[in-house]
């Protein structure tokens, strides 16, 4: 199994943060975001990994020799792939500019996800016969900056930020997996999106919402009650540091 990493953004919200580096490199307990991602990744067995950079690519790519080293014992297991658009495009156009990376079963996270051993090993475990998997939570309530999902059963209907509270019952944290024939799904609707106006506009979840409205069959892993976290605001970033610990 690969993983595709999207790690092209700065991550302006967490300014002064970012200043001098990508969010994908802020500290995560002992290890970088992107490091906590590929050591608890590799942990569950997943063996390559493809990083999307944009801002500060130098800096991601210092840290992924590092991490081969680290890691995987100075065997080249994570590579990275730049994306010259990431300042006006979203991450459709990340996920877009991996497509040729996309021809073997694959995991896509986005770069700012971190989540315990138990979430990597729940989200592989999954069916091969799930085409589609969505990971999702199930809260109590959902706020206007979630990702939301609305659910037939395990089986994923609609996905966006602006559905209303009643069509909402529970929130992608952004790590999808995608197997067999949902391969070739996802990547034909990446090429018809990016052919759209629109297209550099978009992020990379409306094209799983185009494909469930599309009767495509997308299904969904619940990982309720198991430990994650998204990096987005100073908030969250505190928060992080409460689940994963800070820096040494």
């Amino acid at each position: 199994m690969k993983a595709i990493i999207l790690s092209a953004g700065r991550g302006s919200r967490l300014l002064p943060l970012t200043n001098d580096r990508p969010k994908c490199l802020l500290p995560a307990g002992a290890r970088t975001v992107l490091g906590n991602q590929v050591a608890t990744l590799s942990e569950a067995g997943v063996r390559d990994f493809v990083v999307v950079t944009g801002f500060l690519p130098h800096k991601v790519e210092a840290e992924v020799a590092h991490l081969n080293e680290d890691i995987f014992g100075g065997e080249a297991h994570i590579r990275t792939l730049f994306n010259p658009f990431y300042k006006i495009a979203d991450n459709l156009a990340s996920c877009w500019m991996a497509r040729g990376e996309m021809r073997e079963d694959f995991i896509v996270l986005n770069g700012d996800t971190l989540f315990e051993l138990e979430i990597a090993k729940c989200v592989l475990a999954g069916p091969i016969s799930n085409a589609v998997q969505v990971t999702v939570d199930i809260k109590d309530d959902y706020d206007s900056d979630d990702m939301k999902v609305s659910l037939d059963g395990a089986r994923l209907t609609a996905i966006g930020k602006t559905l209303l509270s009643t069509e909402s019952d529970a929130e992608s944290i952004g790590m999808l997996r995608f197997c067999g024939e949902g391969r070739t799904l996802f990547t034909n609707q990446l090429e018809d999106m990016m052919r759209t106006p629109e297209g550099v506009e978009s992020w990379y979840l409306k094209a799983i919402h185009a494909l469930a409205k599309g009767g495509a069959v997308i299904n969904t892993c619940s990982i309720k009650g198991m430990k994650w976290a998204e990096l987005d605001t100073p908030e969250d970033f505190e928060n992080v540091t409460n689940l994963f610990g800070g820096a040494d």
